[in-house]
């Protein structure tokens, strides 16, 4: 390649390179470049407007499609879609089977009365959302930070008998990531199935050494594989950011941690504050419905050969699984929220790192906060992503104007997303407040309806409440004027952040 660089080099300071291309021949080449790049610009403005989901985002897509077409197309191509036809497409080739399956689920557990029977209009609504019901005789332990999450998700690993299935945003090969190969290793050699599927852009360092490691060993790894296919092969912005453990069908684990030693000794800094859930009950059971149908798009393997049979808890907590993504005929995870704020009549507490709220989303926190529900929005005091940062100085007036109440959590970096909804309702899981869970990644919420966990989920937010400071707007109205410039400037890129 270094030769042929160079004989390029030498040919176009060469007499021939004139001969071959005279003036008149590149300028009629530079033409017609620009006059073609306009034209799939024009047309490609098109299928934005037919096809964005948002009329900001059309209106953004349009004008640098037609303005600036030289990279505005080949960024459509891959920032701009918010539908994954793909996903789509493989769930119905798996739809007979995998239908049939879940449909089994569902009678098996109204059968073994495992379900609510009666509920509250909200439990139903998101029940829609989600395609599964809430399920009764369930246990939860909240687990705070990375070091409670890991103990337990190690335990239950090396306790193990019939298969582990654990999926991750992010995987590192460091040394909790080592820590987790090796008693996935040695559960696969001692006769227990293990799959492991992860996403290439998270995980974008795993190594192949990791992961020839596992493989040899017995494990099933795969990525996600996003872009699996000619017509996805350039949508990287659509990302998977599920975080799933089940063991033996029998206990299951969702939060926010990835696996990195970060989760667990904060990196650098200092303190990495997260949330994670463990449960039992017959929601392990419709936990392992999204990984199934993950490990089918990127493997093209159908998981029917599971445990699929709910054993009820001591516990009867009611717990919904959640799912949401691209490939829902909903923007799920944003009803989700929605429909969380809207029915809340005492508080609604969120915690994510990041906060950039279209504009139902900011309305309806503004409503609530109006109708006099006590509204509190937890994020990080230092970044770990600038853009998002900085956006979200952009939403601190109209917050404040309407008694939306912003903290930032001192003691390091906060990655938690958790939400409490008066002194009934409280969800983990792996969804932020922004664009990219909205519309873009493939997310898991657990939700549950139960007086006991949000008594839980209230006390240790209050202790994050307790660590942290109550923003201002006056930290973005009285701050120098490139800064407002930099925060309205990364407001722009919200639908891609």
């Amino acid at each position: 390649m270094g030769k042929l660089w160079q004989r390029w080099r030498e040919f176009r300071k060469s007499d021939r390179w004139r001969r071959a291309w005279p003036v008149r021949h590149r300028r009629k080449l530079v033409t017609v470049f620009i006059i073609f790049a306009h034209v799939v610009g024009a047309l490609t403005s098109v299928k934005a407007v037919m096809e964005t989901r948002t009329s900001q985002g059309a209106v953004a897509w349009v004008v640098s499609l037609n303005t600036f077409p030289y990279l505005a197309v080949p960024a459509y191509w891959v920032f701009g879609r918010s539908e994954f036809r793909g996903y789509v497409i493989a769930r119905q080739g798996g739809l007979r089977e995998s239908q049939a399956l879940e449909n089994e689920l569902r009678n098996r557990l109204a059968n073994e009365q495992l379900v609510e029977v009666e509920k509250p209009e909200t439990n139903r609504l998101l029940e829609r959302l989600a395609q599964m019901p809430f399920t009764r005789r369930n246990s939860v332990r909240v687990l705070v930070d990375g070091g409670d999450t890991f103990d337990a998700v190690f335990k239950a690993i090396d306790e193990a008998q019939s298969y582990v299935l654990f999926q991750s945003f992010i995987i590192r090969d460091d040394r909790l990531g080592n820590e987790l190969r090796e008693r996935l290793e040695r559960r696969a050699r001692a006769g227990v199935r293990v799959l492991v599927l992860y996403d290439e852009v998270g995980s974008h360092g795993l190594t192949r050494r990791y992961r020839r490691s596992l493989e040899e060993a017995g494990v099933k790894v795969s990525p996600f594989n996003t872009t699996q296919g000619a017509a996805n092969r350039f949508q990287i912005n659509f990302r998977n950011h599920r975080k799933i453990v089940v063991v033996d069908g029998r206990v299951a684990f969702v939060g926010g941690a990835n696996v990195g030693d970060e989760y667990v000794d904060g990196g650098r800094f200092g303190n990495w504050r997260d949330t994670h859930v463990m449960m039992r009950g017959p929601v392990v059971q419709t936990v392992q419905v999204p990984f199934a149908e993950d490990w089918y798009w990127a493997t093209r393997e159908l998981l029917l050969d599971l445990d699929w049979d709910p054993e009820p808890a001591a516990a009867d907590v009611a717990a919904l699984c959640l799912p949401s993504g691209p490939a829902d005929p909903f923007e799920t995870c944003a009803l989700m929220f929605l429909t969380a704020i809207n029915t809340a009549r005492e508080r609604v507490w969120i915690a994510s790192p990041y906060f950039v709220p279209d504009e139902s989303i900011m309305a309806a926190l503004q409503l609530a906060a109006l109708r006099g529900v006590d509204v509190r929005v937890l994020l990080p005091n230092d970044p770990d992503h600038k853009l998002v940062y900085l956006s979200s100085f952009s939403y601190l007036e109209p917050a404040e104007k309407a008694g939306v109440k912003i903290y930032r959590y001192k003691p390091g970096f906060m990655h938690q997303k958790v939400m409490l909804v008066d002194h009934s309702h409280a969800a983990i899981g792996t969804a932020n407040l922004d664009n990219r869970s909205f519309r873009l990644n493939f997310e898991i919420t657990m939700v549950f309806d139960d007086a006991g966990v949000n008594r839980d989920i209230a006390v240790m937010l209050e202790e994050d409440f307790s660590r942290s400071r109550q923003v201002s707007a006056t930290e973005y109205s009285e701050s120098s004027f490139p800064f407002r410039l930099a925060v309205q400037l990364a407001r722009l890129t919200a639908p891609v952040q």
